[in-house]
């Protein structure tokens, strides 16, 4: 492999990551009755529409055929990628499930 493979190879695996940590996202707000969209422009107000959330949203099934994803497991996954904006609202939203 040259340089320019590599570096290709580089790119298609961390926008394969990308859009994974994008599905745990959507199906874990699908998992918690909130909306992915919604939450993401909470977090970014500014961002246009984002392509990627809305095939991962797509992706997403019903929260009676998902396994369940554990509220640390996101965070971990949203810092892994530096969503910083959007790991705070999530955990605004976490924190709100806990009060009910």
């Amino acid at each position: 492999m040259n340089k320019k493979e590599v570096e290709e190879q580089i790119i298609q695996n961390y926008q394969k990551d990308e859009n994974m940590m994008i599905l745990v996202f959507a199906q874990w707000c699908v998992n918690n009755d909130l909306d992915p969209v919604e939450l993401y422009k909470k977090a970014y107000p500014k961002q246009s529409k984002n392509t990627a959330l809305m095939q991962g949203t797509e992706l997403t099934v019903p929260k009676e055929e998902s396994e369940e994803i554990a509220d640390q497991t996101l965070l971990g996954v949203l810092s892994l990628f530096g969503n910083d904006d959007l790991a705070f609202v999530v955990s605004e939203e976490m924190e709100k499930m806990r009060k009910k």
